[in-house]
């Protein structure tokens, strides 16, 4: 059981291809088929943590691979939207912003990992992530109905003004660590609290005796 946590992550990875696959094909079938297979990529996003907290299996691979799964998911498919028109042309927007905002939060969470200081997922995130994996497979049936599609297309609007708060978020605590000097920077991570670089201090000159 401890090992599910992280087979869910990798059957996510998985699942990326076949549907990408899926929008060359034409076809209700190959779109019902396309969208249930995101319903099911998202819903094991929740589980592969949820089951990590209830058994206390964190591991480095997990940690490592889970939010690239999840970009590499939503970027996917957002990509395959836009190719196969099923994506509004103001659609194109949101999705610009979000993809962005993953590359940015992707880079402040790397430049931090360094300092040893860690990004917590905030709840307005987590609601970013819900609206965002409703909307997606909501554009994707969308194109079997036009009502979805325009439920869809806002939905993602939704989504990318969420995604532009966490994001300015996320960068603003980022930032004070960008400041200071290397050493302050660690410093700083590890006490938790801002500090000012301290001038360096002259050595003090000693007489030697004859």
């Amino acid at each position: 059981m401890k090992q599910l946590p992280n087979i869910l992550t990798i059957s996510r990875v998985l699942l990326i291809p076949v549907i990408v696959l899926l929008f060359f094909f034409s076809g209700k079938a190959a779109i019902f088929t396309c969208g249930v297979l995101f319903i099911v990529a998202a819903v094991t996003d929740y589980f592969d943590g949820y089951l990590a907290r209830s058994y206390k299996s964190f591991s480095s691979f997990g940690r490592f691979l889970d939010p690239i799964a999840d970009k590499l998911l939503v970027a996917a498919v957002l990509l395959m939207l836009a190719f196969s028109q099923a994506l509004p042309l103001l659609g194109i927007i949101p999705a610009l912003v979000i993809l962005c905002r993953e590359i940015i939060v992707s880079g402040l969470r790397e430049y931090l990992a360094e300092l040893q200081v860690g990004m917590p997922v905030t709840r307005l995130a987590k609601w970013k992530t819900g609206v965002q994996m409703t909307a997606i497979p909501t554009l994707i049936f969308g194109q079997m109905c036009p009502f979805l599609a325009h439920a869809g297309a806002a939905l993602l609007w939704i989504a990318a003004g969420l995604t532009v708060m966490t994001g300015w978020d996320y960068l603003k605590a980022g930032v004070r660590y960008m400041d200071t000097e290397p050493e302050h920077r660690l410093r700083e991570a590890k006490s938790g609290r801002k500090t000012k670089p301290s001038a360096k201090t002259p050595k003090k000159k000693t007489l030697k005796k004859k």
